[in-house]
């Protein structure tokens, strides 16, 4: 691994551990000896040793060299106490402890300070791969990959085992729609930053995602469910046959991609449809466009089945976890950006022609791609919150700049007025919050906030209909300030 990922390391367990927030460089660069940054300045690199002769460093050295290949080993993993690799690692660096441990260093300072150097880089390595594999957000994303599984195990994989599921594909609208609320609780988890964690909800994520685009379909299955008659042609019998074998192979791929299969491997059900397609390929249908199409749709099932079989390594050697490159997210982020300028503008300096290319940022994130990913869709619709908060604080305003009241306005009515006035000042230091919850300008807010909405339930209509649909605006008003100030702070992350 490179010098930048060993300097971020020993920056990082020079410190206490911090949940893992600190991200990593994955370059591909070369080791350097040059001396390293950071509280272990003492130690030269990957490929340097301690000075002198003495066995002791020689020794410390070589244990060195072996925290440089563990180092970054820790700081990928991204699974659980449980898996073999974080038991490996675990056993390496408390064998790495121990012959530390084991260095005589003859009660010499210049052997004490790198023995207990390269102690503090162990123990730190420990409490890493501890504090990630144990952390509430992994249990949580084990947990909702736990939910799917049962999910899926009982309403695709039990029936393909008991032979149920062999010309058809018969999936309910109750069995998309808990795989896709799986979807979009794993998208809710926290990480903190964390590479590890960032890992491990993406790769949940992807499977949990492309199960729900195989459950939907990206051909209407009751299109392929009416296979044409043998009679129709010579080849339709063979399209027929290749047809079963797929619908067979989705609710194996469904198995596979949710760790529900312990006999296959994406790999080996990658050959099979590629070897159906090339069947397909060969048979001759040219005469006939029915069948043509009727192949079409076949093979483009198996394509739709074969663009999910690569995940087995997704996470781990890419870095698609990491959706501040995203280029859907970077857009998104171009347009938070411009919209926080035109909210200053609003709120500094009182401008209030900014309705037209606030709506117009609407439309463009309505336009972009989410490719499925409900990270990606939280994010948009966080986006679109915030420019509609701004819409509605400008609407509002607006609205009391007109205001003209009747001499003989109902004193209900003008009380509903009184509190859209105070809710027009309290949200504007909502948009303008950039706190946390534990703050005291967040409960502040909140408590006036909770206040006005007492405010409107106290107010008694009388039986004036215009009453009664002003204060249930105002309430809905309230209420969507107080979600927004909530949303602001809940620490949700891409």
């Amino acid at each position: 691994m490179c010098a930048n990922v060993f300097g971020a390391l020993k920056s990082l367990f020079g410190k206490p551990f911090d949940g893992g927030k600190r991200t990593m460089d994955h370059g591909n660069q070369q080791p350097q000896t040059q001396q390293m940054p950071g509280p272990f300045s003492g130690y030269a690199g990957p490929q340097g040793s301690y000075p002198g002769q003495h066995p002791a460093l020689l020794r410390l050295s070589e244990v060195q060299r072996e925290i440089a290949t563990l180092g970054p080993q820790v700081c990928s993993f991204s699974g659980l106490q449980s898996d073999r690799e974080y038991k490996r690692m675990e056993r390496d660096l408390t064998r790495l402890l121990l012959e530390i441990d084991q260095v005589e260093t003859e009660g010499r300072p210049e052997l004490q300070q790198p023995r207990k150097r390269a102690a503090g880089e162990v123990e730190g390595l420990l409490r890493y791969l501890e504090g990630n594999a144990t952390h509430p957000s992994r249990l949580a994303i084990e947990e909702l990959t736990q939910t799917a599984q049962r999910i899926l195990n009982e309403g695709v994989v039990l029936p393909l085992r008991q032979g149920q599921v062999l010309d058809a594909f018969e999936i309910g609208e109750e069995l998309v729609e808990a795989v896709q609320d799986v979807a979009m609780r794993l998208a809710q988890v926290k990480t903190g930053g964390s590479v590890p964690l960032r890992k491990a909800r993406y790769k949940a994520l992807t499977r949990v995602c492309a199960v729900q685009e195989i459950l939907e379909g990206r051909v209407q299955t009751h299109t392929l469910a009416l296979p044409l008659s043998d009679d129709t042609h010579e080849a339709v019998q063979r399209i027929n046959q290749v047809m079963a074998q797929v619908s067979s192979a989705r609710c194996q791929e469904v198995a596979l991609l949710m760790g529900l299969s312990g006999r296959d491997s994406c790999a080996h059900l990658a050959r099979i449809l590629t070897e159906l397609l090339v069947e397909l390929d060969a048979l001759d249908v040219s005469s006939n466009a029915a069948v043509r199409n009727y192949r079409k749709q076949v093979v483009e099932e198996i394509n739709g089945l074969l663009k999910h079989l690569d995940l087995e390594g997704e996470g781990d050697d890419t870095r698609r976890y990491d959706l501040a490159q995203n280029d859907s997210i970077r857009e998104i982020e171009a347009i938070r950006g411009r919209v926080l300028v035109l909210q200053e503008e609003v709120l500094r300096y009182g401008a209030i022609g900014q309705g037209s290319e606030l709506q117009s940022l609407l439309t463009h994130l309505d336009q972009v791609d989410t490719g499925r990913n409900p990270c990606i869709r939280e994010a948009r619709r966080r986006a679109v919150l915030e420019v509609q908060a701004v819409i509605t604080f400008l609407d509002l305003r607006e609205a009391l700049g007109r205001r003209n009241p009747v001499p003989d306005e109902p004193p209900p009515h003008a009380a509903v007025w009184r509190v859209l006035a105070s809710l027009s000042d309290l949200q504007a230091q909502v948009l303008s919050f950039d706190g946390k919850r534990a703050d005291k300008s967040y409960m502040l807010l909140e408590e006036l906030l909770t206040k006005q909405l007492l405010a409107l339930d106290a107010v008694d209509p009388q039986g004036d209909e215009g009453t009664k649909v002003a204060r249930k605006q105002a309430v809905k008003h309230a209420q969507n300030i107080l979600s927004y100030l909530d949303m602001k702070t809940d620490e949700w992350e891409y």
